[in-house]
């Protein structure tokens, strides 16, 4: 009987069953995958992270902090995880009650207005999670989707797998003299930006500060966004994770705090990020309700719910920065003080050697010039590949030190374009840098 059942059960497959008693296998000749992840089995952090683990090296290239989060942080999820039986638990779908509303008190402080904490507030498993509910939920077949290079590199498939085209539009380095370079130099044609505007936009991706450049996009630079998607009912989703590490007095400004644009922007946060804890996975976006229930749609039918204890310990850290925010004890204060001179450590190791590192003026990567090196690169694995992840391929392999090609943050159009820099990380202790430095050092490379 069970032969026959499942004789007919599996009559219209391409495949066969063998059986053996109660037991059967199934051979199957037809496709497995869903087309929608076709060409995105690549990844620059799965290839990279593995090369760095392969390798005894001194890690500039991941972007985490090599040490862990400030002290009251650490008591805070210590606190959580022996606070009793509900921290174990499930808590609201949409985001840890307490966790929500200091965020929309947080940040409705900072931009001037009320934020509802259950409409307009969701928690996701850190603001990786925030941006795919995000294009899962907004983005359909068809839909273009402008994305201002260079990217993160999740931006490209993550609306691709939802259907949308991305849009490219590169920010490019203005004419400079000496070595002061910036990522203040680094800027949006305002013209070429329009002109990617048409009915079939849905949106434009922002990132500021930028990750790699570090560019903190300025007031009129956002106002030029902001009048180009109310004029063509265009969705906006900035992603502001670097918000609180700005640097030589610069200032973030969040686009959805600009008239018009609260109602159209999706503003995504991170709590790793903030606080230096990027394993505990808490991210949040926020926005109007009628753009976040359909967040909330993608995000009840996918991870449903985020685990409890770290929002309860992130919750803990923002009210905590709500009631010294602005005075020498916030953190949020003291972390980009402490990167501040990182930055400047590291810009100095790398001009001492002859490179030309890009300052930025906000978050914890430098972007460096490498094209005055004359390196001899003879991997033939290699040889196909663009020229700054050869070679960071050879500075893992040969000299010990990670970084990051910066051309895998642009489109296939711009990569040629970009493929002469290279990413280091500065969050990072003071000897992991004095590290970096001595292999700068010992090499040798200023000519």
């Amino acid at each position: 009987m069970l032969r026959t059942v499942l004789k007919n059960w599996t009559s219209g497959w391409k495949g066969s069953v063998i059986l053996t008693g109660y037991q059967y296998k199934t051979i199957m000749s037809r496709q497995l995958h869903a087309r929608r992840v076709e060409g995105f089995d690549k990844n620059i952090w799965v290839e990279f992270t593995q090369l760095i683990s392969d390798y005894k090296v001194v890690n500039l290239g991941q972007g985490f902090p090599d040490f862990g989060p400030p002290s009251f942080m650490q008591e805070a999820y210590c606190n959580a995880i022996c606070g009793g039986a509900s921290m174990h638990q499930y808590t609201r779908a949409f985001g840890y009650p307490r966790l929500v509303k200091i965020i929309a008190k947080f940040f409705g402080r900072i931009m001037g207005r009320e934020i509802d904490p259950m409409e307009e507030v969701l928690i996701t498993v850190g603001a990786y999670h925030a941006l795919f509910c995000t294009f899962q939920a907004l983005v359909d077949e068809g839909d273009e989707v402008i994305i201002v290079e260079p990217f993160f590199d999740c931006y490209e498939p993550m609306v691709m797998m939802a259907g949308g085209t991305p849009v490219y539009i590169p920010l490019k380095p203005k004419e400079v003299t000496g070595s002061a370079l910036s990522s203040a130099d680094w800027l949006l044609c305002p013209e070429e930006v329009a002109s990617k505007f048409n009915p079939r936009t849905k949106a434009i991706v922002i990132n500021t500060p930028n990750n790699p450049l570090g560019k903190v996009f300025q007031r009129d630079e956002l106002q030029m966004i902001a009048d180009l998607c109310i004029k063509h009912d265009v969705l906006c989703i900035s992603d502001e994770v670097y918000e609180w590490l700005t640097y030589d007095g610069e200032h973030h400004i969040k686009i959805a705090s600009l008239p018009g644009m609260w109602e159209r922007t999706v503003t995504i946060g991170s709590a790793g990020k903030s606080f230096c804890a990027t394993g505990w996975k808490v991210g949040w976006a926020m926005c109007s309700g009628h753009i976040l229930k359909h967040l909330k749609t993608f995000h009840q039918n996918s991870v449903y719910h985020c685990p409890t204890a770290p929002q309860e310990a992130v919750a803990v850290g923002f009210q905590r920065e709500y009631d010294v925010f602005g005075t020498e004890e916030s953190y949020f204060r003291q972390l980009p003080a402490q990167l501040h001179a990182k930055r400047l450590k590291l810009a100095k190791s790398l001009r001492s050697v002859g490179l030309q590192p890009i300052l930025p003026q906000g978050g914890y990567f430098m972007t460096t010039d490498i094209s005055s090196l004359k390196v001899e690169l003879n991997d033939p694995d290699t040889k196909d590949e663009p020229y700054d992840y050869r070679f960071v391929k050879w500075l893992i392999k040969e000299k010990g030190l990670a970084a990051i090609p910066v051309s895998g943050f642009y489109s296939p159009e711009h990569r040629a374009d970009f493929q002469n820099y290279i990413r280091f990380c500065f969050v990072k202790e003071d000897s992991t840098l004095e590290a970096a430095e001595d292999i700068l050092r010992q090499w040798n490379v200023k000519k």
